[in-house]
């Protein structure tokens, strides 16, 4: 889950530039101009900035692997290039060169994938190393992909198609493609993972009908309309970690949360209210009609909604249980962190109750706005939807990044720190009950 924007745009925090939560919500990763910052949001009232890394500037992506001190980020000065800390220790684990600007990264306590525009790499995260490199895959200039973090079945989806929106499931763990899903008419926009990976929800760039998907099996299982009146993109997609629930996020000021159950005829014969009867007549009436029409009909509104105080600022939302009560969270490009209360019973509006501040409020924060120049900031990336949204230079890195590339396009493996177990053994995190690795029962 990964929000990125342009530095142009309005109410945007000069500081700003990426935002993401980790696999269970526990933790915010706000990447900045000067580095990033990883942030505990296991409590309403405050916010604890749990680490704050200086090791290089501008990151676009930044990722935590659960509540571990393992941290990928990568930066603007060095788009080719990850880097992989510890960064409770300060060293630094590995770092991979690629032969194009790395636009996404996923990772679970088996897989770290990395994505590409035309490929994607996997590596086996407990000693980094390269298991399978997915070349020629459909061009995907946002990035675009989604991990199980159920490490028993990692599976990775990602556009199989770059003018439809077909997906790809494939078993990053045996290696190997499950099934196309024929999700949407238009390309696809926003991909997420329930916890236990039996679940995918997608969104089109149209933004409009969110469909949620049975795995592997890749049967339809539920159809949401976020709106009639408007195409958005879409920005985030975030399952409750029971799979109850479902929320999206767009350039909009509207956040759609969505009740996943199945409707039993039994309950509409247990209740004939006027609202079932109008139900029952437009469902017969829904033959008669043109297909599109129909599933319109057919398809659930949201259950709950929250309304940001902001329009078209980039955003990434989660629902997560905290201090034992069901919660929105909003990390906006404006710099602050919304949690909103939800009612899992009756819905409706959700309740604003913290709002904290991201950075500092001197400093950067304050800093007066100053015109980039050409050469600071290079084109901006044709699509805007979910993820690798951020510009990225136009100016090549150094050559240094580019020897050794292999034709099939392979990663190019960096200096491992020698003193980091890493050298000498597999990846181990379990350093004040860390993980991975998670003993197996």
């Amino acid at each position: 889950m990964e929000s990125q924007d342009a530095p142009e745009s309005p109410g945007l925090h000069r500081g700003f530039i990426c935002a993401s939560f980790n696999q269970d919500t526990t933790s915010l990763s706000v990447g900045t101009k000067t580095g990033y910052r990883l942030f505990s949001v296991t409590a309403v009232d405050k916010l604890d900035c749990i680490h704050e890394g200086a090791e290089c500037p501008d990151i676009y992506i930044v990722e935590r692997l659960f509540s571990s001190s393992l941290v990928v980020v990568v930066s603007l000065s060095m788009p080719r290039r990850m880097n992989v800390y510890h960064f409770k220790k300060g060293t630094e684990i590995c770092n991979y060169s690629y032969s194009n600007n790395i636009l996404s990264v996923r990772l679970n306590r088996q897989r770290l994938v990395v994505c590409l525009e035309e490929s994607i790499y996997i590596h086996n995260i407990r000693d980094m190393k390269l298991l399978k490199t997915l070349l020629n895959t459909p061009v995907n200039p946002s990035g675009l992909c989604a991990l199980s973090v159920n490490q028993s079945n990692s599976y990775l989806a990602y556009p199989g198609s770059a003018t439809m929106g077909e997906i790809t499931i494939y078993d990053a763990n045996n290696l190997s493609t499950v099934t196309l899903i024929q999700a949407h008419d238009s390309p696809l926009a926003a991909l997420t993972f329930n916890a236990s990976g039996s679940k995918l929800a997608s969104a089109s760039e149209k933004g409009t009908v969110i469909r949620v998907f049975s795995i592997p099996e890749g049967l339809k299982l539920f159809e949401f309309r976020r709106g009639m009146k408007r195409y958005v993109s879409i920005s985030s997609l975030s399952f409750s970690a029971d799979a109850q629930f479902l929320c999206a996020s767009s350039n909009t000021e509207t956040v759609h949360i969505f009740k996943l159950e199945q409707h039993s005829p039994s309950q509409d014969e247990e209740s004939p209210t006027w609202s079932a009867y109008v139900g029952k007549m437009f469902t017969a009436a829904s033959t008669y009609l043109p297909t599109h029409v129909s599933d319109m009909m057919h398809q659930d509104r949201a259950f709950a909604t929250v309304r940001l105080n902001m329009f078209g600022l980039k955003n990434i939302c989660a629902l997560a249980t905290i201090q034992k009560l069901p919660r929105l969270l909003a990390a906006s490009s404006d710099g602050f962190l919304y949690i909103y209360n939800v009612d899992p019973q009756d819905g409706g509006e959700c309740v604003l109750v913290q709002k904290h501040r991201l950075f500092e409020t001197s400093g950067e924060q304050d800093e007066p706005e100053e015109e980039e120049s050409p050469e600071d900031v290079g084109p901006q990336p044709a699509s805007q939807s979910y993820a690798a949204t951020v510009a990225l230079p136009s100016t090549p890195p150094s050559s240094t990044t580019l020897i050794g590339y292999s034709e099939d396009g392979g990663a190019q493996k960096g200096e491992v720190i020698p003193e980091h177990e890493l050298a000498e053994s597999p990846i181990c995190l379990d350093d004040e009950n860390e993980f991975p690795p998670v003993s197996s029962n």
